[in-house]
């Protein structure tokens, strides 16, 4: 199984991280895929990934971050971020994305309204697009300001919808736009009627599934999400497509190897 969504490398994972790498092993994940949340995290995950086999990563700014970044400096996040990316290894430009709560929130020194996350998430955009990469992209209560950033914004490496939180009638124009569709925890929650649906409607070559870690913990687990926990969250997308375990496992595995290159090849 590929994990295409695991921040292995939060705090919430220093004291055991390489038990929780053997769990997942042990439980049939073969890739993990590590999105950097900030450029403080860049070079410390970028290393970590180039000594262990099986992870991947991607490197971004958070919406969620930004808070706690000085709006001036944006600008040289976004040079920053560049020159990281060319120094070669990363399968993925983010985590970036839309965060209206964030928006809404105001937590944190600096201010973060929609136009400036918008601002950073072209950036990223056009990153992608000149390193050749696929885009991972957070989007919280958003879609529609998302949608019509996409109508004028061209992804030839495509990108993900990480733990795709849209309608099953939104699948449509974002697959349109060159995105895959990444689907947690939340499809094992009791009523998790509409990223079901979702599921349902996105074309299964355009499929993957994630955990999040540590967060949007599947069920019947409490507490920290971890990558060994994939295997329910497949389980309920399964159930839910029709298909066996094994077989979403195959579909999935196979969609994000072809999605995130030769890297992360067999």
């Amino acid at each position: 199984m590929f994990d295409t969504h695991c921040h292995l490398d939060r705090p919430e994972f220093d004291a055991d991280r390489e038990d929780v790498l053997a769990r997942s092993r042990a439980a049939g994940v073969t890739d993990l895929l590590v999105p950097a949340i900030g450029p403080d995290g860049w070079e410390p995950l970028a290393a970590f990934a180039r000594a262990t086999p099986g992870v991947h990563f991607g490197l971004g700014i958070h919406p969620q971050l930004l808070p706690e970044l000085d709006p001036r400096d944006d600008d040289r996040a976004l040079v920053d971020l560049d020159a990281a990316l060319g120094r070669g290894g990363a399968v993925a430009v983010g985590e970036c994305g839309l965060d209206a709560a964030t928006a809404e929130r105001g937590a944190g020194p600096f201010p973060v309204p929609m136009e400036r996350q918008v601002a950073v998430l072209r950036g990223h955009l056009a990153l992608a697009r000149k390193h050749r990469l696929p885009v991972l992209l957070h989007c919280l209560r958003a879609h529609p300001t998302l949608l019509a950033l996409l109508e004028g914004e061209s992804l030839p490496a495509g990108g993900v919808m990480h733990s795709y939180s849209g309608s099953a009638d939104l699948v449509r124009p974002y697959a349109a736009a060159g995105l895959w569709f990444s689907f947690a925890g939340p499809v094992t929650y009791e009523r998790a009627r509409r990223p079901l649906e979702a599921a349902r409607a996105v074309p299964r070559d355009r499929l993957l599934v994630e955990t999040d870690a540590p967060d949007q913990t599947p069920r019947p687990h409490e507490g920290r999400n971890e990558p060994a926990f994939l295997r329910e969250t497949a389980a309920a997308l399964a159930g839910a497509l029709g298909m066996s375990v094994g077989e979403l496992d195959g579909l999935t595995t196979a969609n994000a190897r072809r999605l995130f290159g030769a890297s992360v090849g067999p």
